[in-house]
């Protein structure tokens, strides 16, 4: 035996086993409850009561978020099924080279969500110092909360799913007593929360400012919806189970309950904040309605939220990624250090007005890596993947020099339609490129490049937990002479 060189064989890329998979349906909800406290959901429910009442900013938000929540657990099975990480799986579709580009897009966005997430995060450690020891410096609370988080991610999945267990309740309890105490203050100043708008708008504009809501919630989890297989592969689920909505308990009632539930809510706090005090940020709103240990434990909130928000939602998914990128020589603690360093120079602080456009055209963006996702995953390999060739260098997902043609011709079609319908993004974005890589992939590419799954559709050889089976690479690199060793145990 020789040690393996095989770049794709990186350890904390493998298949997770059965056996390894440890966080449950209710710690998959209590992370979503974490996740959705976020402040682009503050942002959408400010923008949204400007031009239409508040009833119909939350019918909107629950909507978009119901929706992008089911297709979050249909890309989720990806994980479930075969215990394997967005990046891997991307290979695919993309190549076994092909894969960095799009999933260093995802690596980067969730990088400079994980840097926007952390500043709003030390803002509140900076208020709370302040009120208690008179202390000012955001950037000091700033730089801490960074290595916190990555210290905190870096310690594995386990530790990230008991700080969401420990933080759910809290961000929930508090959440409410945010609510009532904004609604308050608003009614003081004569306002009805339920009614007030500050410019309606009707007809047309409605509309249009109806469907910016609905694909602005859409657009900013389409992030995740894109990588999370990421997360996933450590959810629980039962062996030789063929029921889809029974295998993905675990992702859908966290994904189709949790998530529309507290960010509907999370949206509301938004809204009330800006007809309180024309601001969307509720520290700023709040500064203005309570002090002293009230502000502080409010403001613990805001911290508690943004933590796990960015350890499962951001830090996870691009330590993946980098680690992917960089190999065997880039593990996923180091991984999360890039991440966490892309976060800190993109600097923050500084993207704040241009929130709800990066959040509409990105999520057009990465929508469209979601409906090829969907259409290789679903439509044409019908959930059966020669695992063992993801992590071949000279595999069948090698292609035209490590490259899917098809799969980047499908996604600059999508990308290019949601950049220019930007209100739609997330829609154009998802149809163009699932439907041009249905065409290209199905007709064209697959006819050149054979794949085993294809030729010959077996479950018990394709599938994964489905037959009962834990996907097993062989890491090792053995001589020329020696028989090719299987990869799979079932």
């Amino acid at each position: 035996m020789k040690k393996n060189n095989n770049y794709l064989k990186s350890p904390d890329l493998l298949p997770i086993p059965h056996s390894e998979r440890n966080i449950g349906t209710l710690g998959f909800s209590m992370m979503w409850v974490g996740m959705a406290v976020v402040l682009a959901a503050f942002a959408l429910g400010g923008a949204g009561v400007q031009v239409m009442p508040l009833p119909w900013v939350l019918f909107a938000s629950f909507i978009g978020c119901l929706a992008i929540g089911f297709l979050i657990t249909l890309i989720a099975d990806i994980g479930i099924e075969h215990g394997i990480s967005f990046p891997v799986y991307l290979r695919a579709p993309f190549g076994t080279f092909g894969t960095h580009l799009p999933s260093l897009l995802r690596g980067v966005a969730a990088s400079i969500w994980f840097g926007i997430n952390s500043y709003f995060g030390a803002a509140a450690i900076n208020g709370i110092l302040n009120i208690w020891t008179g202390f000012d410096n955001w950037f000091i609370c700033f730089f801490i909360f960074v290595v916190a988080q990555i210290i905190n991610t870096s310690i594995g999945i386990k530790s990230i799913e008991k700080f969401a267990d420990l933080a759910a309740p809290t961000i929930v309890l508090i959440s409410i007593w945010m609510y009532y105490t904004l609604s308050g203050q608003a009614s003081a100043a004569n306002k009805d929360v339920w009614t007030w708008i500050e410019n309606p708008v009707s007809g047309v504009a409605l509309f249009t400012a109806f469907l910016t809501i609905v694909f602005g919630n859409m657009g900013y989890w389409s992030t995740l919806s894109a990588d999370i297989s990421s997360l996933s592969r450590f959810i629980k689920a039962p062996k030789y189970e063929r029921r889809w909505f029974k295998r993905n308990k675990g992702a859908l009632v966290g994904s189709v309950i949790a998530l529309p539930l507290t960010q509907t809510f999370v949206v509301a706090i938004g809204g009330v904040a800006y007809i309180a005090v024309g601001n969307y940020d509720p520290i700023v709103a709040l500064q203005e309605s309570a002090g002293g240990l009230i502000l502080g434990v409010l403001l613990l909130m805001i911290v508690l939220a943004q933590w796990s928000t960015n350890t499962a939602c951001n830090l996870v998914p691009a330590g993946t990624i980098f680690s992917n990128i960089g190999g065997p020589k880039v593990p996923f603690y180091a991984g999360v250090i890039i991440a966490g360093i892309i976060g800190m120079v993109s600097q923050p602080w500084n993207l704040f007005d241009t929130l709800i456009p990066f959040l509409l055209i990105i999520g057009g963006v990465l929508a469209g890596l979601v409906g090829i996702l969907f259409t290789d995953y679903y439509l044409i390999r019908k959930r059966r993947v020669n695992v063992k060739d993801l992590y071949e260098q000279d595999g069948q997902y090698r292609y035209h020099a490590g490259l899917n043609w098809a799969g980047f011709i499908s996604w600059a079609i999508g990308g290019t339609g949601a950049v220019i319908f930007s209100n739609y993004s997330f829609v154009v974005g998802f149809v163009l490129s699932a439907t041009s890589y249905y065409i290209l992939a199905k007709y064209w590419w697959f006819n050149i490049y054979k794949q085993a799954e294809l030729e010959d559709p077996s479950d018990e050889k394709y599938l994964g937990i489905t037959v009962g089976r834990d996907w097993v690479i062989d890491t090792a690199e053995t001589l020329e002479s020696a028989p090719e060793k299987e990869s799979a145990i079932i």
